[in-house]
């Protein structure tokens, strides 16, 4: 789950790590009486899409630039109002850009220094590791093929958490001795942050000094895990469902495994493993998957009907492929599931099942005196091979 910058803000000030002042608008008036409210000069108005380089996006109106230094609250709502309810198109949002519901209007801080900051789970160590380099408001993934010396990744043990020799060497390599009272305080709390909230990933993109010698967090991006939302009721208020794919909300609501993909093959399969394989299978005959669906291992009637719904819902979709192998789950259970959803949605895609395991003979029959014109597959690998020359 992804949160707005304005909602990354308020977390940071619910854990005391230092950031500038700023307000949240979705009007060009409130943004006005934000501006006003902050007592300041000098301004920056952001739009508040979950994509990265909105400075250099360009919205569908012409308007030029999703973040914008003001000098007036007066300016503030006129630049937010060629913003709100406009589409906003940058390197991550592809042409179909992204609408701008809300702008944050905060503080603008002028900078000595920009730094990158970041922690996130170390799959490999199973520890959280602290990223930093020198080379702040460049994409990470670049510095570290140009210029790799420049990034130092500290691993922290989970059970005794950050030490202040990690602090110390951290703020060596960031050349920030002069600044350690305020990287120390920051750097705390954002681990602090880190742990309470179980969050997967929390980017600080750039961290600043400040001319008047202040550490601030200037930028933030926040992944958290979604298994561990349940203890945090306060974060899942914060999702917005607007930003993100209708069919992966969708998906969600049902409990099950969604993400939408590029190609024309879609796959219905059981278990996070099975589906990566039956992806692979499909591009090694030379097909494109269209998406990663996993209905779990004891997925009911209802959730099944529901994935093949929502995977008929891509437009892209021209055929589909469900790949079953029953452990706990039911093939008959997923059998019924398909031939309801399939006469619900008059489907007329190629559509090849292949079943295996627990009451598989149960759920072939179900599908042979179904009437409908269902492709049954010996194997995963033939399966593959047949769906892939059906859209062919």
């Amino acid at each position: 789950m992804n949160i707005h910058e304005y909602q990354a803000k308020e977390l940071f000030d619910r854990f005391g790590v230092p950031s500038p002042k700023g307000a949240a608008a979705s009007s060009a008036k409130e943004a006005g009486d934000a501006a006003a409210a902050l007592g300041v000069k000098n301004l920056v108005v952001k739009a508040q899409v979950h994509a990265g380089g909105r400075g250099k996006g360009v919205f569908k109106n012409g308007f030029k630039g999703g973040v914008h230094l003001v000098e007036s609250a007066d300016k503030a709502a006129e630049v937010a109002g060629k913003m709100l309810g406009e589409v906003l198109v940058t390197k991550q949002t592809g042409d179909e850009g992204r609408l701008v519901r809300k702008v944050m209007v905060a503080e603008s801080v002028d900078i000595s220094r920009e730094l990158y900051l970041a922690i996130l789970v170390d799959r490999q160590t199973s520890k959280p590791v602290i990223i930093v380099s020198t080379e702040g408001g460049m994409d990470i993934e670049e510095v570290a093929e140009r210029t790799p010396e420049k990034i130092l990744r500290e691993y922290v043990n989970p059970l005794g958490g950050l030490q202040a020799y990690q602090v110390r060497k951290m703020c060596k390599k960031l050349d920030l001795q002069a600044h350690a009272k305020q990287f120390s305080q920051l750097i705390n709390a954002l681990y602090k942050l880190f742990i309470a909230l179980d969050c997967s990933m929390v980017e600080i993109n750039p961290l600043v000094v400040t001319t008047d010698n202040q550490v601030y967090a200037l930028d933030a991006k926040f992944n958290f895990d979604d298994n561990a939302l349940y203890r945090h009721p306060e974060i899942s208020a914060m999702r917005d469902h607007d930003e993100e794919d209708p069919r992966e909300v969708a998906a969600a609501a049902h409990d099950l495994n969604y993400i939408g993909l590029d190609g024309n093959i879609a796959c219905l399969v059981n278990g996070a493993g099975l589906a990566m394989a039956t992806m692979d299978i499909i591009k090694h005959h030379g097909g494109d998957p269209a998406n990663f669906l996993d209905v779990g291992g004891g997925a009911s009637r209802e959730q099944v009907t529901a994935a093949f719904k929502i995977i008929l819902g891509d437009p892209n979709v021209r055929g589909i492929f469900i790949n079953i192998f029953g452990g706990i789950m039911d093939c008959n259970i997923v059998a019924e599931g398909v031939v309801a959803a399939a006469r619900e949605t008059g489907l007329s895609l190629p559509l090849v099942v292949r079943l295996e395991g627990n009451n598989v003979e149960a759920g072939k029959a179900t599908l042979a005196a179904s009437g409908l014109n269902i492709v049954s597959a010996d194997g995963m690998d033939d399966g593959a091979a047949k769906i892939v020359a059906a859209v062919a």
